[in-house]
């Protein structure tokens, strides 16, 4: 079988692409050419690399024929953000290709109203999340839509996959403030207090890389029971702020020293970014259901949160980008 990944030299295509080699598939992956993948194994030596600028030739109109004109059986696109690039792809790949999979994002969901959030309505027809207000939810959403119609009206099969906060080796996790922000792991590691907005309890739900990549080839081994279907991806359980401090404060031997602020103040002392990626992070208060995609086809993270944040930090550590002690063993 002829798999093609779209944009495989990303965070989830470094583990997708060489799970797909190993699993006996023939893979090319199309991708800029701007860096190399986060995994360096020797399974990327069997990968075809085709280079594309996917904005430049979806102006061109032609992005579409160089993909199909590769006689793929699977196409999985991990680097789509518009309904009109999802669109025209399904245009083009309808009648070519057998599966066609995309990469969407929790994010589809706004705040959170019943938790654990699951992919549809309850038993009384009550959504479990309110519809997202950002327009990157709301592409995500919109995609997600349109793929499941197409699927459902005779077309394309398809599958789309939403991971959580992706976290792996080689950058940064998203954080116990629910950003990006660097300075707050030394203030971890010293044992300093860290000053976080809101009430310390709001949730975050990440997912390891590799368990993403999972989901992937288990979606693409499994097409019948996928097609058509939109699978939430993430870690077994999902971190409060404050379980967040406390269990990256151990790991430094520190006790965890956490203070809660307003929003307001939070605003005051850190940058306009940060405040808005945490406010953007912390105020869905996220927690996934994955019975949805264990029992359909089979997935099975193997990485609880903070074993995944816990191994982005050693990365970071060992290779220089993070100046904090090292972790305990």
């Amino acid at each position: 079988m002829k798999i093609v990944v779209i944009g495989g030299s990303g965070h989830i295509g470094s583990f997708l692409v060489p799970r797909l080699v190993r699993a006996g598939y023939e893979v090319i992956n199309i991708s800029r050419g701007s860096r190399p993948p986060h995994a360096d194994v020797p399974e990327w030596q069997q990968v075809r690399q085709v280079t594309a600028d996917r904005e430049h030739e979806e102006l061109e109109g032609v992005f579409g024929d160089r993909i199909a004109g590769l006689g793929a059986d699977v196409v999985v696109d991990l680097i789509c953000f518009t309904l009109e690039s999802a669109t025209a792809l399904v245009n083009r790949l309808r009648g070519e290709t057998a599966h066609l999979l995309h990469c969407g994002s929790i994010w589809r969901h706004g705040v959170s109203l019943k938790l654990p959030i699951t992919e549809g309505s309850d038993s009384a027809g009550e959504p479990s999340a309110a519809e997202p207000t950002d327009d990157y939810g709301i592409r995500k959403r919109d995609i997600a839509r349109m793929l499941k119609e197409e699927t459902a009206s005779g077309g394309l099969a398809t599958t789309s996959i939403h991971p959580g906060h992706i976290v792996g080796p080689g950058w940064f996790p998203i954080g116990p403030l629910g950003n990006l922000d660097p300075g707050v792991w030394p203030v971890i590691a010293s044992g300093q207090t860290l000053k976080v907005p809101g009430s310390g309890t709001e949730l975050m739900h990440h997912v390891h890389a590799d368990d993403v990549a999972q989901a992937f080839e288990k979606a693409i081994l499994n097409r019948d029971a996928a097609a058509g279907e939109d699978f939430t991806i993430v870690a077994p359980t999902a971190l409060t702020v404050r379980g967040y401090v406390r269990i990256a404060a151990s790991w430094f031997g520190q006790d965890p020293h956490m203070e809660t602020v307003s929003w307001e103040e939070f605003r005051r002392i850190t940058t306009p970014e940060f405040a808005d990626s945490s406010w953007a992070h912390l105020s869905r208060n996220h927690c996934m259901s994955i019975h949805k995609a264990a029992s359909l086809i089979g997935y099975a993270p193997g990485y609880e949160p903070e074993q995944a944040i816990r191994e982005s930090l050693q990365w970071l550590i060992s290779n220089g980008q993070l100046h904090v002690p090292k972790l305990l063993t």
